[in-house]
């Protein structure tokens, strides 16, 4: 594999704070929540994360129907990727864009529904049945929907990689931008995790889903009284492409990825291991070849569990010890855990950050927990960087012990 230099030219989103980047990112450094109170099949009203994109922007009302939640949202992404990047598909080789899309869930929504129909409409007559099911929840949806709506012949596939497959999605694309599989990879995450309500109930019987009187206020990572996971949807994709092409082309660059690590915990279901995690940042920063101490800024995973976020807080802890100047920040605190789209959706709202300095806060943390006093952490306020923001380091962790870390730097040439 070369070593080629792997750019970000666009940026397409949908989140429970806006649609695109610009909207996003003035609703974080403004300290406003995106969470809401959201009717659930069977549970009631929660609190979750919901967008608000417009469906038929890209896609007809038939393609609506046949289509999935989550492949709606990737497709909606990528256009907007496409735009932001300025790219036109009629004079590119459709055979050489690469659609690489990390996932925890997706058909669930529609699966669901089939089954509630069947039984509360059909008295279990599976003549009435779906026939769009198997498309709709085979392993390469929701970036096959993509490849069939915009026309690509290239390569396409879905990464599982749990809540660290926002992440896992960008390292793809880049891993097979430096293979010479793609010229240009469409990379990052999607969620469709609200619409279907198993997501919720497994984390109330596994008592990690959160609760508060105030929406706005139940995702609380590092404070005290954190009580478990907003469940919320989303998604963002990255126009990635190799240095060389983007120059040639005359392209805006967003960032550059500089490094990057998966591995895996090998411990457990559920709960984290953070000498793991430790090892995967370690990992990264020696993939991108440099030091714990230029790190500006570290966008936390932490969830709002009481164990996840203690364990994460550890192996900052012993990567960047007490006397560290790196600023440390959290999106889930605004929008919920958008599953697997958190790592890409959480990293893009902080890469404004390599032109205005600023690191938007970690909100609803009323009483911080001893146990989560990181050094640098951003609460309540944004914070100016002393220095400015070069490198950010994101993390993305994920169940049955997967672990991802990614490394960007402001572009320099």
């Amino acid at each position: 594999m070369s070593k080629e230099r792997i750019v970000i030219t666009g940026v397409g989103l949908t989140s429970p704070l806006g649609n695109d980047l610009g909207t996003y990112r003035e609703a974080l450094l403004e300290g406003r929540s995106g969470v809401s109170s959201f009717p659930v099949r069977n549970m009631g009203d929660l609190p979750a994360g919901v967008c608000d994109f417009e469906k038929t922007k890209y896609q007809n009302r038939k393609e609506v129907r046949v289509g999935t939640r989550a492949g709606g949202i990737g497709i909606f992404c990528a256009h907007e990727a496409l735009a932001y990047a300025g790219l036109d598909l009629s004079g590119l080789d459709p055979s050489r864009i690469g659609t690489y899309l990390g996932i925890t869930e997706h058909g669930n929504v529609e699966t669901e529904t089939e089954v509630c129909q069947l039984f509360d409409h059909y008295e279990e007559e599976v003549k009435y049945w779906s026939h769009h099911h198997n498309p709709r929840t085979v392993a390469n949806n929701p970036a096959g929907e993509i490849t069939v709506n915009l026309g690509l012949t290239g390569p396409h596939y879905t990464v599982g990689a749990a809540c660290a497959a926002g992440n896992a999605g960008i390292i793809q694309g880049a891993q097979m931008l430096r293979l010479g599989e793609c010229d240009l990879a469409l990379a990052g995450g999607v969620s469709e995790s609200i619409r279907a309500y198993g997501i919720f109930a497994g984390f109330k019987s596994q008592g990690a889903l959160a609760s508060h009187e105030d929406p706005h206020k139940a995702s609380r990572p590092f404070d005290r009284g954190r009580n478990g996971i907003v469940v919320s949807e989303g998604g963002c994709i990255y126009v990635l492409e190799r240095l060389e092409d983007a120059r040639r082309r005359g392209a805006e660059i967003v960032a550059e990825i500089l490094g990057y690590r998966i591995n895996s915990d090998g411990t457990d279901y559920v709960l984290p291991n953070p000498e793991r995690q430790e090892e995967c940042i370690r990992q990264a920063l020696d993939n991108a070849g440099i030091e714990a101490g230029t790190v500006d800024m570290v966008s936390s995973h932490a969830t709002s569990t009481p164990q996840g976020d203690e364990q994460e807080c550890k192996a900052l802890r012993n990567v960047f010890g007490e006397d560290t100047k790196t600023l440390i920040n959290n999106t889930k605190s605004f929008i919920g855990h958008t599953m697997g789209a958190a790592g890409a959706l959480e990293l893009a709202g902080n890469l404004p950050s390599f032109r205005d300095g600023l690191v938007h806060a970690t909100i609803n943390v009323d009483d911080l927990d001893p146990e989560c006093a990181l050094p640098g952490l951003v609460v309540d306020e944004p914070r100016e960087s002393e220095e400015g923001v070069r490198i950010i380091l994101n993390n993305s962790f994920g169940m049955l012990g997967i672990n991802s870390v990614l490394i960007l730097k402001k572009f320099e040439d």
